[in-house]
């Protein structure tokens, strides 16, 4: 039987936080007018900001505040506006210059679908209209190539298979194969550190902490991305607690909107729907996402000291998508390759 790498999913308690995930969604809808409304309170002249700007409240609610309670500053609105749209305009800290122009929203281009006689049109949700941007943002932003390799998880699945009833006991708590992946990935991004950066304009932000997000689809459809911050410093027990510790506060709807903000390159596992592998979009501003298939069991040649012989092993598909304009097919293959290698050559005497 196939053993998929499983990776803890949120219910959808959880969108009231996915909703002010500013590193998952962005918005390109545009109002001239925002008005305070909710329990947040934006200030006239990050109201005036965004009416300039043409961002709407459904986007202005995405962006992170480091004001006093939450609140949104006008150095929030820089920050936000330098990495929003390749479309954005520049705003300096010394002057908003008021726009001679009205901005307006985005004409979708007509599409000819043909009337098949049973057809229901149903519009997207608010969350989805706000992903689908993003997502489209990163296609047209990063020059997407995905490189593939597999790895033999066969160590690693007898290792867990072993300890993973004393841990319960102990820990009160799963150990599944998220954190062993994520350990991985951190090691290689030691050994690749440019793969663990951002891109802004012309210059390349080099991050020195490892924040992995750990991409997954909740009930509904929508996305949430918590994250695994400073994985460089935590070992494969801290990993496991945070990963846990994460999933069970967005099952309860209790994730802040610190704990999905801040990651440098992320992780999905698309073995959970019995998929072999894909080809994810990259998290904007990242340059980097992993993806993890369906572990399966399959007939393998393995090179011994007496000749090749086919055994039964536990395989899995890593998939790396990358940003082209920064990274180049060596650097990405090399690093999915070490990760791999790094999984391969997993230590099952490991204590946890």
């Amino acid at each position: 039987m196939s053993t998929p790498v499983s990776v803890e999913t949120a219910t959808p308690t959880a969108t009231a936080v996915v909703e002010k995930a500013a590193t998952i969604i962005s918005a390109k809808i545009i109002q001239l007018t925002i008005t305070n409304e909710g329990d947040r309170f934006y200030s006239p002249l990050v109201r005036s900001m965004a009416s300039e700007e043409g961002i709407e409240m459904v986007e202005l609610e995405t962006i992170p505040g480091n004001g006093k309670d939450g609140r949104v500053t006008k150095s929030d609105m820089i920050t936000y506006l330098k990495t929003r749209g390749t479309a954005a305009p520049t705003i300096t800290p010394a002057k908003v210059e008021a726009k001679k122009t009205t901005p307006t929203a985005p004409t979708p281009t007509p599409v000819n679908i043909p009337n098949t006689g049973g057809t229901e049109i149903v519009e997207m949700d608010r969350m989805r209209k706000l992903i689908s941007a993003h997502m489209t943002m990163s296609k047209q932003t990063s020059a997407h190539i995905t490189s593939f390799v597999e790895a033999d998880m066969t160590n690693i699945v007898n290792w867990r298979n072993s300890v993973k009833s004393d841990f319960k006991k102990r820990e009160g708590q799963n150990i599944t194969f998220t954190p062993i992946i994520i350990e991985a990935m951190a090691r290689a991004v030691k050994d690749f550190p440019m793969i663990n950066v951002s891109v802004d304009g012309t210059n390349i932000h080099i991050h020195k902490n490892v924040n992995i997000g750990m991409a997954a689809a909740l009930p509904d459809g929508n996305l949430i991305v918590p994250v695994i911050k400073e994985t460089q410093n935590k070992n494969l027990v801290g990993i496991t607690k945070a990963v846990n510790d994460l999933a069970v506060r967005a099952r309860s709807g209790k994730l802040k909107p610190d704990d999905i903000q801040g990651g440098t390159i992320t992780m999905t596992n698309v073995g959970t729907f019995g998929n072999l592998m894909g080809t994810p979009i990259i998290n904007q501003p990242q340059v980097a996402i992993l993806a993890c298939g369906i572990i399966k069991k399959k007939p393998v040649v393995l090179e011994t000291t007496e000749g090749d012989v086919i055994a039964i092993r536990h395989m899995m598909f890593l998939s790396l998508s990358y940003d082209h304009r920064v990274v180049d097919g060596a650097l990405g293959g090399q690093f999915v390759r070490r990760v791999a290698d790094y999984l391969e050559q997993f230590d099952t005497n490991t204590i946890v």
